[in-house]
């Protein structure tokens, strides 16, 4: 599949937006009730908004559009959150639409964010995909658990780490 991978400007908050709750559908649905999607689609405004400061911000986040244009996936890195944190940088999201898995668009936005230096990120407990794909970039457990915030119904997650590509 062509796509093209580029930074997100403050014009891409509307379709960012929209294209992560979308995402959440698809890779979520199984975990979260309707109610839950129901909260983000009219919570949209916001999220647009909050992408809008973002971006202005300076926060990483990189885009993946399909040779018509549209958004196909997003993803956002920078420096870790986590006091304890095992590196300096944290892989905050990845996501890609159900249309592109298996296609390496996730694998460029991980490339475009991370490159092949050390990183971390929490992948929720029930998400086996996802934990291979982070898998296949060097990506292991570290032991560390929590709780998702009770808005995500308090969903077990898990940090992987990666310690580095050796060249």
């Amino acid at each position: 599949m062509d796509f093209t991978i580029r930074p997100a400007t403050v014009d891409d908050a509307e379709a960012m937006a929209h294209m992560h709750v979308q995402s959440w559908k698809e890779s979520y649905g199984h975990l979260l009730p309707p109610e839950f999607f129901e909260k983000q689609e009219a919570a949209l405004p916001d999220r647009i908004e909050r992408y809008r400061a973002f971006i202005a911000a300076g926060h990483t986040r990189m885009l993946a559009h399909d040779p018509d244009g549209h958004l196909v996936g997003l993803g956002a890195a920078g420096p870790g959150q986590d006091e304890d944190g095992p590196c300096e940088r944290e892989l905050f999201m990845l996501y890609t639409l159900e249309s592109v898995h298996g296609r390496g668009v996730g694998q460029a936005l991980v490339k475009a964010l991370i490159g092949d230096g050390p990183a971390y990120l929490w992948v929720l407990d029930d998400n086996p995909r996802a934990q291979a794909f982070y898998r296949r970039n060097g990506f292991v457990p570290d032991g560390k658990r929590q709780l998702c915030d009770p808005s995500w119904y308090s969903l077990p997650e898990h940090r992987m780490v990666r310690p580095g590509v050796v060249s």
